[in-house]
């Protein structure tokens, strides 16, 4: 008969286990939110879920408790976690797979079986670079990459990515991410059920692939047009897509498109014109 797990509360006790604020970590425990995570997340049944950054393991835990989980590959950067998780390694060794690595050396696909579904507390500082290197993953092979992306960052973050254009929010992140994904702003979660204590409010976003991308065009297109659209938020788009082409504002008039306009008003259907042009 195995042990009795420790709790998250005990892991960090137990471990002396104190966020390292380089690695943007903050600890949730609190049972009933991590619960609202998964439950955020509409696991399918017999699902490969990835979680990057486990931490002490409060959302491993919630995860390995989710029947619809068939497997659990967890990648964790910081050695003192990995160690203390090894009673989760070793009361599911069927079920619970762990890896000390940087999850930005790491393909989703490359990691487990499909279906595969990530869900994570990211650490705030790698966060929106996380998001970008699955994008582009997604980009590059397909929808059938991950069924399912569910995270909580920083509440500023998951507003840029499910902004509507014309507003401030919206920007390079946005098209991006709504490009690739349907995108679904879940719930907030509030400083005061982490340790430490984020200086902000943190919220949960479910991104979704599309099956086809919202408008036919490479990686590398999106992201230099969007580079070079967002480059001067403020300055007009005459003046902003000329790093992009010379015939920006001829090309722009013949879509009808205002070249006095700003980045930040362009729908996703107005840049697809612009790029098949």
């Amino acid at each position: 008969m195995h042990a009795r797990i420790p709790t998250t509360l005990e892991t960090i006790q137990n471990a002396r286990l104190h966020a390292n604020k380089k690695l943007g970590q903050h600890f949730l425990t609190d049972e009933m939110l991590l619960s609202a995570i998964v439950r955020c997340a509409a696991l399918p049944h017999n699902v490969h879920a990835i979680e990057i950054g486990s931490g002490p393991g409060g959302l491993t835990r919630a995860l390995l408790a989710e029947d619809h989980v068939a497997h659990l590959t967890a990648i964790e950067l910081d050695a003192r976690c990995v160690v203390a998780l090894q009673p989760l390694v070793e009361h599911y060794p069927q079920r619970f797979t762990l890896h000390q690595r940087d999850a930005l050396d790491v393909r989703l696909h490359d990691l487990t079986p499909a279906p595969r579904a990530v869900v994570a507390n990211l650490p705030y500082n790698v966060g929106t670079t996380l998001i970008i290197h699955w994008l582009k993953e997604i980009a590059t092979y397909g929808a059938g990459v991950v069924d399912s992306i569910t995270v909580m960052l920083q509440k500023e973050v998951v507003e840029r990515i499910v902004a509507a254009p014309d507003t401030t929010d919206y920007g390079r992140f946005s098209i991006l991410c709504q490009w690739l994904c349907e995108v679904d702003y879940c719930m907030d979660v509030p400083p005061e059920a982490f340790t430490p204590p984020p200086a902000v409010m943190s919220s949960v976003v479910r991104l979704v692939p599309r099956a086809q991308p919202a408008f036919a065009a490479s990686w590398e297109e999106v992201e230099a047009f969007t580079h070079a659209a967002f480059a001067q938020r403020r300055k007009m788009l005459r003046k902003n897509l000329l790093a992009w082409r010379s015939d920006a504002v001829e090309r722009m008039e013949a879509c009808s498109i205002d070249p006095t306009r700003r980045a930040e008003t362009l729908t996703q259907k107005e840049i697809a014109t612009l790029l098949i042009k």
